[in-house]
């Protein structure tokens, strides 16, 4: 259920979840999930794929996120560049002599540009952690908010469930950010031309309400020459994120072969123009 968040909504007082998304990932199919990703890591030490099988501790938790709706209207000022060529003069020298050429450049013109686009922002999710990596968080993404379920305690038998600690006005901050990445694109294209300069927007925003969602993710660590490496996996899809050790002597293999190639190829080129 949706709740409509305005100045009077009670923003310190410990807000309930009120739906989730179930565990559909098991235990087994995580760790199975942990051992591809593993394997499929470019560039990693040859060894790693041994730790796949050395550590089973997988922990289920349940994060929280909010998830908000709005509706946007956005007043904006800047510019619109339309593209035009121009015959330019210079002069070279080829084969120890002045040689006087044309070429055509790219110039841009500028005229003002001002308007107003609106939006419509459906469940735009936030993590409401401060536990958990965000860049791995998101990258768990997409989720399938449209099979959330109504909140009931037996869900979390088994597993552990994280309060917020992002309350809901810094979680809606946020949004905000989300929202207004996506409101510069729609103030781009209503700009139109063939480029675009946007000098100020401002954004109002109606019919805000928000969710206090739980999902699920399986959580571990694992460890390679003493250091300590975290992962998650999504509960639903089973995608995996996380941290990962590099191979230096591989990825010095290839730029020395790129190196190479490089070398290479201006040999073979300056062979030719010698001709």
């Amino acid at each position: 259920m949706d709740i409509w968040l305005n100045h009077s909504t009670q923003v310190n007082e410990n807000l309930k979840p009120a739906s989730l998304l179930p565990f559909k990932v098991t235990h087994k199919e995580g760790r199975d999930r942990f051992t591809k990703w593993i394997a499929s890591l470019w560039f990693a030490p040859n060894s790693l794929k041994n730790i796949a099988k050395q550590d089973d501790k997988l922990s289920g938790m349940y994060v929280p996120y909010w998830t908000y709706d709005s509706d946007t209207t956005s007043f904006y000022r800047g510019e619109r560049g339309e593209h035009y060529w121009q015959t330019q003069h210079y002069t070279t020298r080829e084969n120890g002599k002045t040689v006087h050429k044309t070429r055509r450049v790219q110039k841009t013109r500028w005229y003002p540009a001002s308007g107003t686009v609106w939006g419509s922002f459906d469940d735009v999710l936030i993590l409401a952690s401060d536990s958990l990596p965000r860049k791995y968080t998101e990258r768990l993404e997409p989720w399938d908010l449209q099979n959330l379920v109504s909140y009931k305690d037996e869900y979390l038998s088994g597993f552990r469930a994280e309060s917020y600690h992002v309350d809901l006005a810094a979680g809606f901050e946020h949004a905000r950010q989300s929202m207004d990445v996506h409101i510069r694109t729609l103030v781009r294209r209503d700009i139109g031309g063939d480029e675009q300069r946007i000098s100020s927007v401002r954004t109002q925003h109606d019919n805000v309400t928000f969710k206090h969602v739980l999902l699920p993710v399986w959580i571990s660590a694992y460890r390679y020459k003493n250091e300590t490496y975290r992962f998650l996996i999504n509960g639903r899809t089973g995608e995996v994120q996380g941290e990962r050790p590099w191979s230096w002597a591989k990825i010095a293999l290839l730029v020395a072969g790129l190196i190479a190639a490089v070398v290479a190829i201006a040999i073979v080129f300056g062979s030719v123009a010698a001709r």
